[in-house]
């Protein structure tokens, strides 16, 4: 008798709990608050908003099947099964929070505050969920495939990102490496970091940074099999040149960055605690990653 299917929900604090959490009660959260002429009124609502689209998910997944839970902190601890139904409920950077941990599950994206978020990636509102559940099972479902991209490094650690990978100094002061692009050009840089970026990310860090830009590559659509990447704030000196600071990776291709520095970091979709680190010598290459983002459509 095989298993019935195992929905898993994934969550992170509404903004009201993480008031609460930092400073201990309501009430003095609702003073921390008030002395700055706000209430705890828009932080309730959108509590309220959260509870009310996941107990309508709750009440969706059928009462025979399997049920799991998960915070956004407890991500790296949780082990998905690769039978699973992923539901994450919140913004849209929840989603890639993730993404990361995923290989090939199905995910249903919820926005409880349906119009207050993109909804690029939570595209569904709570009560589409009972039916999104039966096409999934089905084999029904429309699944659009998200590429992610992946950091190599030469000890075999990998990490991997939805929207974008970022290389540079833990504090983003300034980051020394030699970059080798795709094609086998090098230079000696000090910069912010380096950007590589999908196209789900396009609408994210990289749009700010090629927003500025005079030139520079496009922006790779949702689907592209293929990556954007940038570097912050080049620094031209006697030492370091700022002549490749932006450009394209096929699906296949690399960019390879060479640590000059102390220690960098690579960390993946805004959370940088979760992350890898280099020393003075380490190489790290950036390209396509071989898994990729089920994303219920």
């Amino acid at each position: 008798m095989s298993l019935a299917p195992r929905v898993v929900v994934v969550t992170r604090p509404s903004e009201r709990d993480e008031l609460i959490a930092r400073h201990g009660t309501r009430a003095a959260a609702e003073f921390y608050l008030r002395s700055r002429g706000r209430t705890l009124a828009d932080a309730d609502a959108r509590h309220d908003a959260l509870a009310s689209a996941l107990a309508t998910v709750g009440a969706a997944i059928p009462v025979h099947w399997r049920r799991g839970h998960v915070d956004r902190s407890d991500l790296d601890r949780f082990l998905f099964a690769p039978e699973d139904i992923v539901i994450v409920a919140g913004q849209d950077g929840l989603v890639a929070n993730v993404a990361k941990y995923l290989d090939g599950q199905p995910v249903i994206g919820v926005d409880p505050e349906p119009g207050r978020n993109p909804g690029v990636l939570v595209r569904h509102q709570a009560a589409s969920v009972r039916d999104l559940l039966g096409a999934v099972v089905a084999g029904r479902a429309v699944l659009g495939r998200r590429v992610m991209a992946a950091a190599t490094l030469d000890d075999g650690q990998v990490l991997t990102g939805l929207n974008e990978l970022y290389v540079g100094h833990a504090s983003h002061q300034s980051a020394r490496y030699v970059l080798r692009t795709a094609d086998g050009r090098t230079e000696r840089q000090s910069s912010s970091g380096v950007l590589a970026g999908t196209g789900t990310g396009s609408t994210g860090w990289c749009a700010s940074i090629a927003h500025d830009r005079n030139a520079g590559p496009l922006l790779p659509a949702p689907d592209a099999d293929t990556l954007c990447w940038f570097v912050r704030e080049a620094w031209p000196s006697p030492a370091t040149g700022a002549t490749l600071t932006a450009g394209e990776l096929s699906h296949g291709s690399t960019l390879e960055l060479t640590c000059e520095s102390d220690r960098l970091v690579v960390f993946a979709d805004g959370v940088e605690a979760d992350h890898l680190t280099l020393a003075w010598g380490q190489r790290i290459t950036l390209g396509t990653a071989p898994r990729h983002l089920n994303l219920v459509l």
